[in-house]
């Protein structure tokens, strides 16, 4: 399929380019000490990841222990409920080990690391699924494991400071700035900076310097796969949308990577949090201009003075002011279309899923559920697939806490 002159066809052996560009965004805007680890990283996945001996372990590591693949789920209940007709259903990233995404791409930078030699992982996490399955690859390993997170994020997700402890990281918990992912991801590439011998930097989405935005891509386009075959055997045809949460956007690169050369709808959710104003969201891909952070060109939110802007979201994933570049580049071409969904939307959404189809999803998720509800209500009919990040296990208490229980109508 071409579309705005993308051949589609091969657009995974052209995207990124060698100096990790799609299109004008990504590339490596680094510090020139850090260069030489980038471009071992980069050689190494190039050559050992794309092994067979590393292939074949990383597919057994996913069958035998995280429990791939993750099944697709028809919403029976929550279809009858909005009532036109169109069917939604979702992927079940989480019911991967660890209850998300993240661990596909965790055992793979793990494994590569091993191979590599290093000693130790660093990475950063805001709602601390990152780090929860960082710190789980580490123990399968037997890697150290120095994960870094926000203060703000420490009180929010109690729960999964408490897993990545269980399994034995060290939480470095960074009390400047926000206190949040942006800062995390800071103080996670000064500590690498000064450790990039013995450790790699495992980034917990598709952006940041080359390589990781194509790594953390191509390690998550399993879910993406999966998900195709799956619902070509469920219904017999492909759905009508693909809908995913995006933060920095692995999941939904990994879920989209299956349908971009397919005649199919794709929609990216991002947070609108509290209301359009600066400060009050972290949708970067709506309100955002041009800029580069943390090594990468994309599309950020900026202050007065053309800096990160302070950034909101209810969801801890999703409330960091860029997003991943290629996901700024299929914006640009419309391939992916970016909306929004704002707290109240996304709340209803998770209580909404939990009472009629006993699925608690995590916040994240619960802004693709959202949109994917609102999208099928203006729909005349169709398939809906929509990709459950992750489990809400780490968001009860603070659901409970700042919205209530609502009351059940019986």
């Amino acid at each position: 399929m071409i579309f705005n002159n993308v051949d589609f066809d091969t657009y995974f052996k052209k995207y990124p380019d060698v100096n990790g560009y799609f299109g004008k965004y990504g590339g490596c805007y680094i510090k020139p000490e850090l260069q030489k680890a980038m471009e071992e990283i980069t050689d190494a996945y190039f050559t050992i990841a794309k092994s067979t001996r590393f292939i074949s372990e990383l597919r057994r590591i996913r069958r035998e222990f995280q429990g791939r693949p993750t099944p697709i789920s028809h919403l029976e209940r929550l279809s009858d409920y909005i009532g036109n007709g169109v069917q939604l259903y979702v992927k079940r990233e989480d019911l991967n080990h660890t209850g998300a995404h993240k661990l596909n791409h965790c055992m793979g930078e793990a494994l590569l690391a091993k191979y590599m030699g290093k000693k130790k992982l660093i990475a950063e996490t805001g709602a601390g699924q990152h780090g929860v399955a960082l710190a789980t690859a580490a123990a399968y390993f037997g890697l150290e494991c120095d994960i870094y997170m926000g203060s703000v994020d420490i009180k929010k997700q109690a729960p999964n400071v408490a897993r990545m402890k269980i399994l034995g990281a060290n939480v470095v918990e960074v009390t400047h700035g926000l206190q949040t992912l942006k800062e995390a991801v800071d103080a996670a590439f000064d500590a690498y900076a000064n450790e990039y011998h013995d450790a790699i930097y495992c980034i917990g989405s598709v952006l940041g310097p080359h390589p990781f935005p194509m790594m953390v891509r191509d390690f998550q386009m399993v879910v993406g796969i999966e998900a195709r075959e799956q619902f070509v055997g469920m219904t017999g045809e492909l759905p009508d949308a693909v809908v995913a949460c995006v933060g920095g956007g692995s999941n939904a690169a990994g879920m989209f990577a299956g349908f971009l050369n397919d005649p199919v709808d794709i929609y990216g959710v991002e947070p609108l949090g509290r209301g359009p104003k600066l400060g009050d969201h972290a949708a970067s891909l709506k309100y955002g201009t041009e800029g580069i952070m943390h090594g990468f060109n994309s599309i950020m939110l900026k202050d007065e003075n053309g800096e990160p802007a302070p950034v909101y979201s209810v969801a801890s994933g999703l409330d960091y002011p860029s997003s991943g570049p290629e996901h700024a580049f299929l914006h640009t071409l419309g391939r992916v279309k970016y909306d929004v969904v704002d707290d109240n939307e996304t709340i209803d959404a998770f209580y909404k899923l939990a009472r009629l189809e006993g699925i608690i999803p995590a916040i994240e998720s619960a802004h693709a559920v959202a949109y994917g509800m609102k999208l099928a209500k203006e729909m005349g009919r169709g398939h809906i697939l929509i990709n459950l990040s992750g489990r809400g296990d780490k968001d009860m208490d603070y659901v409970i806490e700042h919205y209530g229980i609502p009351e059940i109508k019986r």
